[in-house]
C-alpha cells in the first residue's frame, strides 16, 4: 500500500492560522452540490487547488502501481536468468546472510510471515534451531559443509575452536566436525595398470586397501575390543614379518614390542565406550609402482577421530582419541611371486595416537579424561596438535611421549 499521504499541506493557512482541513473541504463541496445541479459558477481557488491535488494523487498512485509492477517483473526475470539449482545452494549463508538478503526479507515481511507460520505448523523444530543455534541432528551451530576430499598433504594445521564435546556433540569444538563420516570418507582413487600389473590388479589393491582400513579403524567390533578377524583375513598369511601370523600374535599376547594397535584401534570395553556410532575420517589415498616388476604399492595416511566416554553409567564427560595411520601395501603378480591371492603385504608405517595413555602396552588405547589421574609414563616431549596433517609422522621421534595442545 502507497503510504505517501503523510505531511503534504498541513491545516494553517498562509498566515499560519488555523483554517479548514482539505478533508473537510472536500466534504464541504460534494455536500453542497458544487458543480452540480444549480446554476454553474466559477469553482473557488480553494475548490481548484483542491481538485488539482486529488488529481496529482490519483497521477502518483497510477504511477506507483507500474512501478511495483515492473520491480516484479525484474526481479522475476533476474531469478530467470540465475542458474537451475541455485535455490538449494549453501543454507542460511550468501542469499540470506547479506545485507541484499535482509533488505529483500523485509520488502516481502508479509508473504515470508505467512509461509513461515505454515512451515513451522509441519516442522516446528525448525524454529527451535533458528531459536536456540542447535539443530534437531546433533550438530550445533558450528555444523558447517563437509570438507572436500583430501587430495595433497595440506600446508598447515585446521583453526582451533575453544567449545568442548557434549553427549549430543561429540564432536563439537573439533576440525573433525567438518570431516566425512566412516567407510564413505576412505575414497579410492581411480586406477591404472602400473608396475607390471594390469588395472584390474591395482584395482583389487585399492579396494582391499579400504577394507583394511575400515576393518582394522571403523567396523565398531574392533572398536568395541574384539578381535578383528576380517582385518587379519586381508593380510598375507605368508608373510614372515608383519603379516597375518605377527598381529594374530600380538592380539594373542600384545607387548610394546607387538601391538595389536599399531594396526587396529581397539578400546577396552570395560572402560570405555564410543558415544554414538560415527567416527570421523580424514585422509588420502594413492599407489605407484613397486620397488620390483610385477608389485604395486599403495599409501594410505589418514587420521580417524574416536569421541568416547567411560563405560560407568551416567558418565557425561566427553573425550576424543585421534590415531593417525600411515601405511604402504603391496600386492604381488601371483603369476611371478608366491602369494596368497586376495592378501595385502604390511609393509612401512607409523602411527600417532592423541590422547592415549603412554607406557600402557596391553592391546587397547587408553583415553585420558580431565578428572582422571594421569596413568602410565608422563608426557616430556613438545605438544602436538593431533589434528595437524600437514606434518610428516617420519619426522617425529619414534616412541615420544608428548602433550597435546588439543583433543
Amino acid at each position: 500500500m502507497d503510504l505517501y499521504r503523510g505531511g503534504d499541506m498541513g491545516n494553517n493557512d498562509d498566515a499560519g492560522r488555523p483554517g479548514v482541513s482539505d478533508e473537510a473541504w472536500e466534504r464541504f463541496v460534494r455536500e453542497s452540490g458544487v458543480g452540480g445541479g444549480a446554476a454553474p459558477h466559477e469553482p473557488s481557488a480553494r475548490a481548484r487547488m483542491v481538485t488539482e491535488r486529488l488529481r496529482r494523487e490519483d497521477e502518483a498512485r497510477a504511477a506507483a502501481e507500474r512501478g511495483r509492477w515492473r520491480g516484479r517483473r525484474a526481479r522475476a526475470a533476474r531469478r530467470a536468468a540465475e542458474p537451475e539449482g541455485w535455490r538449494t545452494g549453501p543454507a542460511w549463508q550468501g542469499r540470506d546472510g547479506g545485507r541484499t538478503g535482509n533488505r529483500r526479507l523485509k520488502a516481502t515481511a508479509g508473504i515470508v510471515f505467512i509461509a513461515a507460520l505454515a512451515l513451522v505448523v509441519v516442522r516446528p523444530e525448525l524454529l527451535i534451531e533458528r531459536l536456540t543455534g542447535e539443530n534437531s541432528q546433533g550438530n550445533g551451530a558450528q555444523a558447517a559443509q563437509p570438507l572436500p576430499a583430501e587430495s595433497v598433504r595440506p600446508t598447515a594445521a585446521p583453526s582451533a575452536d575453544p567449545d568442548r564435546p557434549t553427549l549430543k556433540e561429540p564432536f563439537r569444538g573439533s576440525p573433525a566436525l567438518q570431516w566425512a563420516e566412516g567407510a564413505n570418507a576412505i575414497e579410492v582413487p581411480e586406477a591404472k595398470a602400473v608396475g607390471g600389473l594390469s588395472k584390474e590388479r591395482v584395482a583389487q589393491a585399492l579396494t582391499l586397501t579400504k577394507e583394511l582400513l575400515v576393518a582394522s579403524n571403523i567396523d565398531p567390533a574392533t572398536l568395541r575390543g574384539g578381535r578383528p578377524e576380517a582385518a587379519l583375513k586381508l593380510l598375507e598369511p605368508l608373510q614372515e614379518e608383519g603379516g597375518r601370523s605377527l598381529f594374530a600374535r600380538a592380539l594373542d599376547k600384545p607387548s610394546e614390542d607387538a601391538s595389536p594397535t599399531s594396526l587396529f584401534s581397539r578400546f577396552d570395553p570395560a572402560e570405555v565406550r564410543l558415544v554414538g556410532e560415527v567416527v570421523k575420517v580424514r585422509g588420502r589415498m594413492s599407489f605407484e609402482a613397486g620397488d620390483t616388476d610385477g608389485e604395486v604399492r599403495v599409501r594410505a595416511d589418514y587420521t580417524f577421530v574416536y569421541p568416547l566416554v567411560k563405560a560407568a553409567a551416567g558418565s557425561d564427560q566427553v573425550e576424543r582419541t585421534i590415531v593417525r595411520r600411515r601405511m604402504s601395501l603391496y600386492m604381488n603378480d601371483p603369476v611371478t611371486f608366491r602369494v596368497t591371492p586376495g592378501t595385502l603385504q604390511y609393509g612401512e608405517h607409523e602411527e600417532e595416537f592423541g590422547n592415549d595413555s603412554c607406557g600402557v602396552h596391553d592391546g587397547y588405547l587408553h583415553p585420558q579424561f580431565d578428572r582422571d589421574k594421569v596413568s602410565g609414563d608422563r608426557p616430556t616431549g613438545a605438544a602436538v596438535d593431533p589434528y595437524d596433517r600437514s606434518k610428516d609422522l617420519a619426522d617425529r621421534p619414534a616412541g615420544e611421549c608428548g602433550t597435546l595442545s588439543r583433543s
